[in-house]
């Protein structure tokens, strides 16, 4: 049997100002938070038998974590396309929008669709390629909106769209 996993499915290149902001200052907070592990793991190796030495281990895959995300900023972000302007159809839903829903048990739910590098559940953003977001592109006020999830079809009516400028 083999470990081999076809590729995910590539994410969308498309970003918000802010989150554009926010990875290219993790980089940065990165490139000084390695130069600082890298001195503590220059530190553990001189202290002798590295096979022992739980700071030196430690040190060694907190560095190999860091550079795997390094790597991973520095490809990803030049591919990324920031969504500075909403779209000259402010009716219908399309990336940045936040999007109002009404359920089928009348409780109300807003969503944010931004980028798969910023999405967070907490603030009720989603990411574009989600079963939610893609959905929910392209339809207007008042549209009803069928959604496949692991819970069974939600049903949604859009209630509200709206578009932060700037």
């Amino acid at each position: 049997m083999s470990r081999w996993r076809p590729p995910a499915p590539r994410s969308s290149p498309h970003i918000t100002p802010q989150g554009y902001a926010v990875l290219d200052a993790e980089l940065s907070g990165l490139w000084g938070r390695r130069a600082d592990v890298t001195r503590h793991l220059a530190a553990a190796a001189a202290e002798g038998d590295r096979s022992e030495n739980a700071e030196y281990i430690y040190r060694k895959k907190e560095l190999r974590e860091i550079d795997r995300r390094i790597r991973y900023l520095q490809k990803r972000l030049p591919g990324l396309k920031v969504v500075r302007e909403p779209p000259a159809d402010r009716g219908k839903v399309y990336f940045g929008a936040w999007v109002t829903l009404l359920d089928e048990a009348d409780r109300e739910v807003e969503y944010r669709i931004v980028g798969a590098d910023e999405f967070d559940p907490d603030r009720g953003w989603i990411s574009l390629d989600s079963p939610v977001a893609r959905a929910l592109l392209g339809k207007a006020l008042d549209d009803e909106v069928k959604v496949q999830t692991p819970a069974g079809e939600q049903h949604y009516e859009i209630v509200k769209i709206r578009y932060e400028v700037g």
